[in-house]
C-alpha cells in the first residue's frame, strides 16, 4: 500500500520523505482544506525531494465552482507547475449543482499531460458518486481523492469499497481524511491500494495576536508517518 502525505510546508515535505512516505501532495493552508502553494515553495521542494511531488491547484477556499478568471488562474498554475518539474497535478471543477464540470476538468487533464492527474476532494460534494466516478474515468482521471462522501474515511468506508470495486483498476481510489496509525490497516484490509494523510502535529506558537494568532500551525510528523507505514507494511 502507498502512503501519500499531504504536506503543508517545506518542513512537512522533508519530514514525509525522511519518514519513508512514497509521495506527497504539496499544498498550503490545510485549515481551509488546502490551496495552491507558492511557487517558491514548489520549486524548493521539487529540487530537494527525491519522491514524487503532486501539487494541489486550488486558487481559493470555499466551493469548487470557478469564474472564468479563476479558471484561467488554475490553468496558469498548472503550466507553471509543469515548468517547475512537479510529478502530478491535483485539481478539479464542479458545476453549481456540485456535479462534475466535465468540460473544464477535461481541459485541465489535457493541460496537465503527461503528468498524473488526481481529482481532489471536490468529489465528496457530488450528488451521485458512482456516476461521477464513471465520468471521471471516461475523461482520463488517474486517481480520485475521497473520504467516501463522509467527514472521515472510516465513516465513508462502505462507499470507498463500492467505488474501488466499481473502478475495476481503471482509476485509483485514494482514501483520505482522518487516516492515522490506528485505522490505516482497515483500508489495506479492505483492498484499497493508496491512502492520504497529513499526519500532522500542532506546533507551539508564541503569536497570540488577535488577528494573526488564531490559526494553529501544524507540520507532518516523522513519528506519525512512520507509525502509519509500520501498520500498513506489517
Amino acid at each position: 500500500m502507498l502512503l501519500e502525505i499531504c504536506a503543508n510546508s517545506y518542513q512537512s515535505a522533508i519530514n514525509a520523505e525522511k519518514a519513508g512516505a512514497q509521495r506527497i501532495e504539496l499544498c498550503s493552508e490545510l485549515a481551509v482544506g488546502g490551496i495552491t502553494p507558492s511557487y517558491g515553495l514548489i520549486k524548493q521542494v521539487v529540487e530537494v525531494l527525491s519522491i514524487p511531488v503532486f501539487v494541489l491547484i486550488r486558487p481559493r477556499s470555499g466551493n469548487f465552482t470557478y469564474s472564468e478568471a479563476e479558471f484561467n488562474i488554475i490553468k496558469k498554475d498548472i503550466e507553471i507547475c509543469k515548468k517547475l518539474g512537479v510529478h502530478g497535478i491535483v485539481s478539479g471543477v464542479l458545476n453549481e449543482n456540485n456535479t462534475i464540470d466535465l468540460q473544464r476538468t477535461q481541459a485541465l487533464i489535457e493541460l496537465s499531460k503527461p503528468l498524473s492527474f488526481t481529482f481532489h476532494r471536490a468529489f465528496d460534494c457530488v450528488p451521485n458518486p458512482i456516476e461521477a466516478l464513471e465520468q471521471l474515468i471516461a475523461i482520463g482521471v488517474q486517481r480520485i481523492l475521497t473520504s467516501g462522501l463522509e467527514p472521515s474515511t472510516e465513516k465513508g468506508l462502505d462507499m470507498l469499497l463500492k467505488l474501488n470495486e466499481k473502478a475495476e483498476k481503471r482509476t485509483i481510489i485514494l482514501a483520505g481524511s482522518g487516516i492515522n496509525a490506528e485505522n490505516a490497516s482497515k483500508f489495506k484490509d479492505a483492498g484499497l491500494h493508496e491512502i492520504h494523510a497529513s499526519a500532522s502535529t500542532v506546533l507551539s506558537t508564541k503569536n497570540n495576536h488577535a488577528y494573526f494568532g488564531n490559526t494553529q500551525q501544524t507540520v507532518s510528523s516523522v513519528e506519525t508517518i512512520e507509525n502509519i507505514l509500520n501498520k500498513i507494511h506489517s
